[in-house]
């Protein structure tokens, strides 16, 4: 019988404490709300509920100091949702750990023997 071949695998997240603030799927969230302009769009995008994605912008604004989304309530033309400067850089620096996390992990899959 031959060896089985193993390959590493994992995901990054960022947490403050032992609390998650920032993984991919909110990253997809933020992502879709810079896209759309709308939270209610990038909920409904995602088949999330509007409260479910109201409440991720809010805990990420809440523990990243400043705010990664600026809303405006809705009026005649429907409300408004912009993803601030440092949110851009916030959703960047998320996909760079993720690549740099992902050339980690193939880098030391090459003849991974247990």
């Amino acid at each position: 019988m031959s060896d089985p071949i193993f390959k590493l695998n994992g995901r990054v997240w960022i947490e403050t404490g032992d609390e998650k603030v920032l993984g991919h799927g909110r990253v997809e969230l933020l992502g879709r709300i810079q896209a759309s302009g709308s939270i209610r769009q990038a909920a409904l995008q995602m088949k999330m509920s509007y409260k479910q994605a109201w409440d991720m912008v809010n805990h990420m604004n809440e523990h990243f100091g400043q705010p990664l989304v600026v809303s405006h309530r809705g009026g005649k033309g429907g409300g408004k949702a912009v993803v601030t400067e440092y949110g851009v850089r916030v959703i960047t620096r998320f996909h760079l750990l993720h690549q740099k996390l992902q050339e980690f992990l193939k880098e030391n899959s090459t003849d991974l023997i247990l």
